[in-house]
């Protein structure tokens, strides 16, 4: 029955996305249909083979070396808060304080071209595969590496002369995706097949959902990549400097963030409580987001306290709602811990409307943002289609 229901959320998602569109006569429904199957296979292909197994210890393993080697600078600077042999364990230091030497690790690979040889790889057999506009595969990829206000700035010279339209898919895509810097802390959190699973699913998913809101046409002439020269790499130590300081920001706004957003939720919750003792966010959450959940083909009994994560994730943030899950994991059958789990990888929060809003105004001027932000609406939407249906479809897979 369970089964049943998963498959009816697709549908129904599938339809909601359908009822959205700004040109419902424009849908171009065979690549949609490709990237579907693409999304079947690929979670197939991880879920339930050896190879794609492997594939993700390979992964895990690459982002386990990764953390070891930033606890070691961690360790210098903190002595026994941060001890090597893992004996005392804290969000800010195991956590956020390896961001800073991830960030830098994939800075590295993308000045020396190795990232974008990656990318650019990957985007072009996307594009192939699924008949999508070459820049939208491509920059589904990127965003999947660099996050979105990376993959943002690095295409801001093509992105500047695309139609409104098209940077309007651009910036939906940009709030389904996460960045490599941020694995390391999903990895430690999260089962590492759910989130490596979730990456490429959003990617492919988040193609899904903007081909069937946004639809447009994109000639020959329009269907190209660009790529930065030379001389807008600069120097390799100042690079080195600035991707430091830009990790060492990420992961300080982070623990600011967690700080006030928790702080927040308990205030919230003790003056909720002096109307009744069950009304808290989490319990508002839960009876918000709960008919999603219901979607996905979670058990009855669990419904809500699903609901009650989904919200916090797009409420407060992922880091928020990936705490709450570790606590209740061994309380939740193997399907419901799938599409949690994979619900909660990716950055579609409210606070990431807001970077998005940023970026935009920052890198393009006012009329390109006032036009992205009369859609602020529809940012949020896609994201949650879009991470829905990479639960949904991964909830196929894992009973």
């Amino acid at each position: 029955m369970y089964f049943i229901i998963n498959i009816i959320g697709i549908l129904i998602l599938l339809g909601g996305s359908y009822l959205l569109s700004f040109n419902k006569k424009q849908i171009a429904f065979k690549p949609i249909l490709i990237l579907l199957v693409l999304q079947l296979a690929t979670t197939w292909f991880m879920l339930s083979t050896n190879i794609g197994a492997n594939v993700i210890t390979w992964i895990s393993d690459f982002f386990l070396w990764l953390i070891n080697s930033a606890m070691s600078g961690v360790n210098f600077v903190f002595g026994d808060f941060a001890p090597l042999d893992g004996s005392v364990y804290t969000f800010f230091m195991n956590v956020l304080m390896p961001i800073i030497f991830v960030v830098v690790f994939f800075d590295i690979l993308t000045y020396f071209g190795i990232l974008p040889i990656i990318i650019n790889a990957i985007g072009w057999v996307f594009s192939k595969i699924t008949r999508t506009p070459r820049f939208e595969s491509f920059y589904s990829i990127q965003v999947m590496f660099l996050g979105n206000n990376e993959a943002l700035a690095v295409t801001r010279n093509q992105l500047n002369k695309m139609s409104d339209k098209r940077l309007l898919t651009i910036a939906m895509i940009s709030m389904s995706c996460v960045s490599a810097g941020m694995l390391g802390g999903y990895l430690q959190l999260l089962d590492p097949k759910y989130v490596l699973t979730a990456i490429p699913l959003n990617a492919i998913g988040a193609l899904i959902i903007t081909s069937i809101i946004n639809p447009y046409r994109v000639t020959k002439e329009e269907d190209i990549i660009y790529s930065p020269s030379k001389s807008e790499k600069g120097n390799f130590f100042d690079m080195i400097s600035k991707s430091m300081m830009t990790g060492g920001n990420l992961a300080l706004i982070i623990a600011v963030m967690l700080i006030g957003f928790v702080s927040l939720i308990t205030a919230t919750n003790t003056f909720l409580g002096l109307f009744n003792d069950q009304l808290t966010l989490q319990n508002i959450f839960g009876v918000v987001f709960s008919p999603i959940s219901l979607l996905m083909g979670v058990d009855f009994s669990q419904v809500f306290a699903v609901g009650q994560l989904m919200g916090e994730k797009i409420v407060l943030n992922e880091f928020v709602a990936m705490t709450s899950l570790s606590e209740m994991l061994s309380s939740l059958t193997p399907h419901t811990e799938a599409v949690i789990s994979t619900f909660l990888v990716s950055f579609c929060n409210f606070t990431t409307i807001g970077i998005i809003l940023g970026s935009v105004q920052s890198l393009f001027g006012d009329q390109k943002s006032k036009f992205i932000a009369k859609y602020t609406w529809l940012l949020l939407v896609s994201g949650l289609l879009v991470s829905s249906l990479t639960a949904m479809v991964v909830g196929l897979f894992v009973w």
